[in-house]
């Protein structure tokens, strides 16, 4: 290689266009190693989450049953919005995230009614929703080429500055927060008709 020669860097929008290009081949292998362990336990905990609205009609899954302001459809809700958001990252970049800190007044009303049950809305629809943004998910996870490709985080009051993440540690994320917000839901449940997902 002469000295003119350079290597070319791999950017963003080259990152993309490889990710878009494998995640619209189908998969047929059976995924095994670290990808089938990490999407396991997002199943795992996705199963959890869900569990807590059996046999609950559209009103109790909107209902408040503690001093917090979360409800199990709302819950549900959040954790797909979440899960789909950090796909999104996975393959845009924090463009699909926007900037937290420029959010106006209408965009946080609107984050806020991810945590609750809107009027139309029902249980079956929040749950459809999720298992859609499930299966998404999967076919990403499956298809990628590395789980090592990182892109920059979104501006955030609570993201550390100047840091990325690798869809490895986004999956990582979503794991974390699926298991915390099935926790959350357990307690609701109990609270509302003494229901336990487990003992």
């Amino acid at each position: 290689m002469t000295t003119t020669e350079r290597i070319a860097e791999p950017t963003t929008e080259s990152i993309t266009e490889s990710i878009t290009e494998s995640i619209t081949e189908p998969v047929t292998e059976p995924l095994t190693g670290e990808r089938a362990d990490l999407l396991e336990t997002l199943a795992k905990h996705r199963h959890f989450l869900r569990f807590t609205t059996r046999d609950l009609t559209d009103e109790q899954a909107g209902l408040r049953t503690t001093v917090s302001e979360l409800c199990l459809g709302g819950l549900i809700k959040h954790t797909a919005a979440a899960e789909r958001s950090w796909t999104d990252f996975i393959v845009n970049g924090p463009s699909a995230m926007g900037d937290f800190t420029a959010m106006t007044e209408a965009d946080w009303t609107r984050r806020a009614d991810e945590f609750k049950m809107l009027p139309g809305e029902t249980l079956a629809g929040v749950l459809d929703d999720y298992a859609e943004v499930a299966r998404r998910t999967e076919e990403l996870i499956a298809a990628l080429p590395d789980l090592g490709a990182a892109h920059p985080l979104p501006k955030a009051p609570w993201f550390e500055a100047d840091t990325e993440w690798s869809a490895r540690r986004v999956l990582m994320h979503v794991i974390a927060e699926t298991a915390q917000h099935a926790g959350h839901a357990d307690i609701i449940r109990e609270s509302l008709d003494g229901a336990k997902s487990m003992g």
